[in-house]
């Protein structure tokens, strides 16, 4: 007997200030969990499974367009026509859907209640399935101590939205910790809301399958569901199952190695070509390119950023234009110390106290409010084709409050850099005057 455990469908989830990108594949983004849903529902046809277990979040919070709940119905259509049913449980998200109040589902989908949590049985398969969804998003209790006592000699899968305790990074829905999991004394823990896969086998499985297709730098990687086997009780395979169409990736190069602006950029060339060999090769990539590391092509890098970017994309569209987009390019590298004098001492000291000044202003709240009003005052004077033509200046008129703190930090080295090409320009100018 074999299910499939997907989770955190959030179809049609808005891009965010991605179509402000002038190069962004803003189509395929735009259709991205579309089309990896209907990746999943063509798996579960070929398989065939016996089931789909959706542990929450098919839709994305208020998001009002019901071609989206009327997409979501006819992949349950097709599902239907392959005699698959779908048991579905509504996590935060649906619970703040209009869809989810509005729209009728196939019989073949199954839902559970939110006023308490119910059990629906598949005789045939000795199944027994116990859940509860959201009756409201903010629901912060822990759900578990209402779930039902396992049927005894049948397969017992819990269906949860929950954070689980612990996990700082997703707000404390339904939480609960995997020790009362495991004393429930189901066998399959189907879980959701947390989007990255993670799977913890032994007597009991818990299990987060992860985001159906990543949206954002923040969902890197792989994404897809589960596929589950069990036989006579108990769970004998969770294998994983990719049905992303597009993958996000953060590349990393370190500098250290090279010695200009050139020997970095062809370092990305490299790193791009081997994610490429890496990746199946009908997934494109959304690639954020960080510098890093303390080199002598720091200079160069800092130099001028604009067109740093546009070499970045040179190297991509020179392998595969069609699969690769730059996302974004950032440097986090560092200048490279050179041996100094007791003044050159003297000199870094002040430039170290000077950076060390210049992070603390992102923490300052009266610096940050006093250089958010004056770049809004900058920013509102701009023509709106700038705006288009820069992303970053977009997003910052869009979101000061949220911007500012980021761009003191992430202009910090770059200043540092530029004030530390100046005084040395300026002590080799000088050592050079005739006196």
């Amino acid at each position: 007997m074999k299910f499939i455990h997907a989770a955190d469908l959030h179809l049609d989830s808005p891009l965010r200030g991605l179509s402000s990108y002038p190069d962004a594949p803003a189509e395929r983004l735009r259709t991205a969990t579309r089309d990896a849903f209907h990746n999943l529902v063509t798996c579960a046809m070929e398989e065939p499974v016996d089931f789909m277990v959706i542990a929450g979040d098919v839709y994305d919070g208020d998001w009002k367009d019901f071609n989206t709940g009327l997409f979501f119905i006819k992949q349950m259509g097709r599902l239907r026509q392959a005699g698959i049913p779908v048991f579905l449980l509504h996590g935060n998200h649906d619970a703040e859907s209009d869809m989810t109040r509005s729209l009728d589902l196939p019989d073949n989908v199954h839902v559970f209640s939110a006023r308490k949590a119910d059990t629906f049985r598949l005789a045939q398969h000795k199944v027994a399935l116990h859940g509860r969804s959201f009756k409201v998003a903010a629901t912060t209790e822990n759900l578990l101590p209402g779930y039902p006592a396992p049927v005894p000699g049948w397969l017992n899968i819990g269906v949860l939205h929950t954070a689980l305790e612990g996990n700082s990074e997703h707000a404390q829905y339904a939480p609960c910790s995997v020790a009362e999991l495991q004393a429930k004394g189901y066998q399959y823990w189907a879980l959701g809301h947390v989007h990255e896969h993670w799977v913890q086998r032994g007597d009991v499985t818990i299990a987060y399958p992860g985001n159906l297709q990543g949206r954002h730098i923040r969902e890197l990687g792989e994404r897809g569901a589960l596929l589950v086997t069990a036989q006579d009780g108990d769970i004998t395979a969770v294998e994983r199952l990719a049905v992303d169409v597009l993958r996000w990736h953060l590349l990393d190069i370190d500098i250290a190695p090279v010695a200009d602006g050139r020997s970095a950029v062809r370092l990305v060339g490299q790193a791009l070509e081997r994610l490429l060999s890496d990746t199946p090769a009908h997934l494109p990539l959304a690639v954020r390119v960080v510098f890093k590391g303390r080199s002598a092509a720091h200079a160069d890098l800092v130099a001028d950023e604009g067109q740093l970017r546009q070499e970045v994309i040179a190297q991509a569209v020179a392998l595969d234009a069609e699969r690769i987009w730059i996302e974004k390019v950032r440097l986090a590298s560092e200048p490279l110390a050179a041996a100094c004098s007791s003044a050159d001492d003297e000199a870094q000291g002040a430039l170290a106290e000077l950076e060390s000044l210049a992070l603390s202003a992102q923490d300052d709240p009266d610096f940050v409010r006093a250089l958010q009003a004056d770049w809004q005052a900058l920013l509102e004077k701009l023509p709106h084709e700038v705006l288009q033509a820069t992303p970053e200046l977009s997003l910052l008129r869009q979101d000061p409050a949220a911007q500012v703190p980021e761009r003191i930090r992430q202009a910090t080295p770059v200043l540092m850099a530029r004030v530390g090409q100046d005084a040395r320009a300026s002590a080799t100018a000088s050592a050079n005057t005739p006196t």
